[in-house]
């Protein structure tokens, strides 16, 4: 299969803007959604020029409801039922044990991770689901299948996304439409400077002594399972980097 209409969520940087560039590749018309209007427009530009394809933007928070309900319904035609959602969408804050934690940053994941994926893909679903065809890509964590020091509330919320998408696939069962749950490890974006507030510095080491992935690497599995044959659903990948072996075990040689 080859989609042609897309949606990804979280689109201006890191897995998001890989995801952009990869189904640029393929040719597909997208609708991108971030917070960042300047990244945004940037990137549909680059995407344009490149590849000649069709880009919608929407400058939208997926934790403001209303605001995800006004931008599905001003979604030009096509998309009201794309051939692939990607739910990308998402953050982690801080590193810290939970009696340690800011409520407010647990407030912003859970609203993001959890409520931001459930509000776009209640608003998109029914129509994939009336023309019975279609796949939502869900970008959960190893986070949430394997605990770690300091990754309480985060690792909650990438446990539930894959508790939703498993749940998916049992809802969706029969109408056509697929579910895919995708379990990264170490990605080297900037999902760690966002983690530590901003502290660039301590968000480096993350990445030091081995060769972690990149924001392309995830995009060609969202890609792999967005273009299998209709009957053929890529329920759930776990990638990590070869170095690492777990989520508390990565094999570091400075």
């Amino acid at each position: 299969m080859k989609p042609s209409h897309v949606i990804i969520t979280g689109a201006s940087s890191g897995i998001g803007r890989a995801c952009a560039e990869a189904f640029g590749q393929l040719g597909a018309s997208m609708s991108l959604w971030a917070r960042r209007h300047d990244r945004l427009q940037q990137l549909a530009e680059s995407l344009t020029s490149q590849h000649g394809v069709t880009v919608h933007t929407a400058t939208v928070d997926v934790r403001d409801r209303q605001a995800v309900a006004e931008t599905v319904a001003s979604l030009p035609a096509p998309f009201m039922s794309p051939d692939v959602l990607v739910n990308n969408a998402g953050l982690s804050r801080g590193l810290v044990p939970l009696q340690d934690g800011l409520v407010s940053d647990w407030e912003e994941m859970i609203d993001t991770n959890i409520k931001g994926l459930l509000y776009v893909t209640r608003s998109l679903l029914p129509n994939m689901i009336q023309r019975r065809t279609g796949l939502v890509v869900n970008i959960a964590s190893i986070a949430g299948i394997q605990p770690y020091r300091g990754g309480n509330v985060y690792g909650a919320t990438k446990a539930a996304v894959k508790m939703i998408s498993d749940s998916l696939q049992i809802d969706v069962n029969g109408t056509g439409v697929r579910i895919c749950n995708i379990d990264p490890g170490l990605v080297e974006t900037e999902f760690s400077e966002v983690r530590f507030h901003g502290d660039t510095e301590r968000a480096a080491t993350v990445y030091k002594g081995y060769e972690p992935l990149s924001g392309r690497d995830v995009a060609e599995c969202v890609v792999f399972a967005a273009t299998r044959p209709a009957h053929v659903s890529i329920q759930d990948i776990l990638i990590t980097p070869t170095a690492q072996a777990s989520v508390n075990l990565t094999d570091k040689r400075l």
